[in-house]
């Protein structure tokens, strides 16, 4: 009797619209999982056409061309004698699904639509894609004539089934709906499932791995069963990078583990699991035995193929195993490094320029950059042709070995320290001592003769000169004068970005690369089209506390000591005028609250939903030990003043690894207006009101107390 199953799950790096390449990690997948003895292949959601197609899915050449791949798919020998799971869009009745097509030696046995769609945060499904509403519900579907020539079908099941194979069923999940309350999997397993597939498209936050592991070992620890889900990885043409963690669990415990971050294009996953050890598990859980007896039963699409084969008593299976997290400093570390690699090299760019002022934001940026060149080393030196191919064609070398990270760094990554009359020779000397640990080819620089420029024209114009306010200037005089610094600083980025190379008889451009972190962004403190206006921010989505601790991850492994002075000095933006050759500008003075005040608004008013009244009415509690509730409303309403009044700034926002779950991305993520009643007159209003009656109340305390 067949028992033992052997099973591939994958982690494809998929681009949106690049059939081609699609196509080609499919096969790749396909080959290693049946090579390993598999006779399941799961892959990632939409895998076919890239998840990230976006509103592409509305064009008939997306459906066109899923189609002719799926056909190259169902026609290889490659496929022969393996079930394929694969995902795609389908119109069916002039309504379109993201859907699973399960198929086995050129037939296709289901097409399974998505019953729950992810619409929250970065996803827009529901733009796209309807829901299937018909539980337990299989319709014919009739296939376009490309893949009748193929399969000889005329129509196969599309609905809400599973497989029932000769020794075991299948039954499959897509992404979100292993996140929602009532997923599929309890019923189907309650209806004799014994084998659960999740296939995602599941994006990376920092600390996010830990709910996708534990939601799949809990799928299967209350009703049993071996769960296989598969990811996407990398970055696909948008902010997101996917993170892999292809995983197979059992029983709920984890029996393979796929990797978090890596610069593999295709990863594949494979184990063999004792269908026994899924029946004995669940022959004494009492209350699941009972509920099952009065399940609405699942249609069924018999399979004439087994998982197994007929003599396996001798075939060994896999163990429970330990899953290991990343922390979140490794998680920054590899990440953003991992989604730079994909954005570089599918740009057709040549490296990255950064202008590196000595902070702690443009330095952890370099050192993601630092550790990016760490991983094509380490898989150059794995054995990954497909980096390698890159590498070379990236620095235009067709003989180049990537070895050492800081001489590829030196290669691809430029940094531009950009002094001004105000700046210190203090960041300028952290800013070249860490390219010179890292190995980038550094350029120091002064603007002032822009600066000069700008400002001259101006007072030939209007025969006025603004002055700063330590020189007897308005507040409007101070800022304009430290905008025109940020903003030649971009100019100038893009101007040595196009051509540093080209005076070093190098071939190609190099991406501008931006260094605002998330807290910056959602207070506004950045100037529109400086410096931080750049292609892609690998730290525009990283709070500045976790950048802290990132810096401090560098120094101890990377050995980069010249972190140290970074990570000790006070941040500023160094657009004031110095006193006595020092700097008297700090960031947190000039924002009117600190960067750890900063993150915690940032997650009452994006996760938590709190608007000004709601938000006061938490952290009085929060901070009851340290603000009095007057503060507290002081607080609030200088952040949201901030808040609304910069918003705008947000439209021009340069994309951004997503890493935090409160950013202020207005593009995609954070949709809010950038046009506010900056009074907030009456939610500042209510506050008061509360204020006031707490105050009331806290001195009828303290009467009493006195009494």
């Amino acid at each position: 009797m067949g028992r033992a199953v052997t099973v591939a799950t994958c982690a494809l790096n998929q681009w949106a619209l690049d059939f081609e390449g699609n196509l080609e990690r499919i096969f790749r997948s396909i080959d290693i999982a049946k090579g390993r003895g598999a006779r399941y292949r799961l892959g990632p959601e939409l895998e076919i056409c890239g998840y990230g197609c976006s509103d592409h899915y509305y064009e008939s050449d997306t459906l066109l061309h899923s189609f002719q791949v799926l056909a190259k798919l169902l026609e290889s020998p490659a496929t022969r004698d393996i079930i394929c799971d694969v995902g795609m869009p389908i119109l069916h009745r002039n309504v379109r699904y993201n859907c699973r097509v399960i198929f086995l030696n050129k037939k296709i046995l289901l097409i399974r639509p998505k019953i729950s769609l992810a619409n929250a945060g970065n996803y827009r499904e529901l733009r796209w894609f309807t829901p299937w509403n018909k539980a337990r519900h299989v319709e014919e579907y009739f296939l376009p004539r490309i893949i009748q020539e193929v399969t000889g079908q005329e129509t196969v099941p599309f609905g809400d089934a599973v497989l029932a194979t000769k020794d075991t069923c299948l039954g499959a999940e897509i992404c979100e709906e292993l996140w929602a309350p009532n997923s599929p999997h309890i019923e189907m397993g309650l209806d004799g499932v014994e084998i659960f597939t999740n296939s995602s498209g599941s994006h990376h936050v920092l600390r996010k791995a830990h709910s996708r592991v534990d939601l799949v070992n809990s799928a299967t620890a209350k009703n049993g069963g071996i769960y296989i889900l598969a990811n996407q990885k990398g970055c696909d043409g948008d902010r997101l990078y996917y993170d892999g963690c292809a995983m197979i669990s059992m029983n709920g415990e984890t029996v393979a583990q796929g990797s978090q971050f890596s610069l593999d294009d295709v990863e594949v996953l494979v184990a063999t699991l004792d269908l026994e050890d899924v029946r004995s598990y669940r022959a004494e859980i009492s209350s699941r035995n009972l509920a099952a007896s009065k399940v609405n039963p699942y249609p069924r699409v018999k399979v004439n193929f087994a998982l197994s084969c007929s003599d396996d008593v001798a075939v060994p299976t896999c163990m429970p195993i330990q899953w290991r997290h990343h922390s979140p400093e490794e998680e920054i570390s590899l990440g953003p490094a991992c989604w730079l690699w994909d954005y570089l090299r599918r740009s057709n760019q040549a490296g990255f320029l950064l202008p590196l002022s000595g902070g702690i934001d443009s330095s952890a940026t370099a050192c993601i950059v630092y550790s990016m060149c760490h991983q094509v080393c380490l898989a150059v030196k794995n054995g990954n042709a497909d980096v390698l191919a890159d590498a070379r064609k990236i620095v235009s070398d067709e003989t180049y070995v990537p070895e050492d990270p800081r001489e590829f760094c030196r290669r691809i990554f430029t940094t531009c320290y950009m002094a001004s009359e105000n700046s210190s020779q203090d960041t300028c000397d952290r800013a070249k001592l860490l390219a010179e640990q890292i190995g980038s080819y550094h350029i120091s620089l002064n603007i002032d003769a822009a600066v000069k420029a700008i400002v001259g024209i101006f007072s030939m114009v209007t025969g006025r000169t603004p002055r700063f306010s330590v020189y007897g200037g308005s507040s409007r005089e101070n800022l304009a004068l430290q905008n025109v610094q940020a903003r030649i600083r971009m100019v100038v980025a893009y101007l040595f970005a196009q051509l540093t190379l080209w005076t070093r008889g190098v071939p190609g451009g190099l991406l501008v690369l931006g260094s605002a972190n998330v807290d910056e962004s959602l207070r506004g403190y950045l100037t529109k089209y400086d410096c931080s206006s750049a292609d892609i921010n690998p730290i525009g989505g990283i709070s500045k506390t976790d950048l802290k601790n990132f810096i401090q991850y560098c120094i101890e492994n990377f050995q980069l000591t010249a972190l140290r002075s970074i990570m000790s000095a006070p941040p500023t933006a160094e657009l004031e005028p110095l006193v006595d050759g020092q700097v008297a500008q700090t960031d947190e003075a000039d924002m009117g609250m600190t960067y750890a005040e900063l993150s915690i608004y940032g997650k009452l008013r994006k996760i938590a939903k709190a608007g000004p009244y709601s938000m006061f009415c938490k952290l009085i509690n929060l901070w009851k030990e340290i603000c009095t509730p007057r503060e507290v409303a002081s607080k609030v309403k200088h952040f949201f003043r901030m808040y609304s009044i910069n918003r705008h700034k947000m439209t021009t926002l340069t994309p951004s690894y997503h890493a935090e779950n409160y950013s202020p991305d207005d593009n995609r993520f954070d949709l809010r207006p950038f046009l506010y009643n900056t009074t907030w007159s009456w939610q500042f209003r209510c506050i008061d009101e509360q204020v006031s009656k707490l105050e009331k109340k806290e001195g009828v305390s303290l009467v009493e107390d006195v009494d």
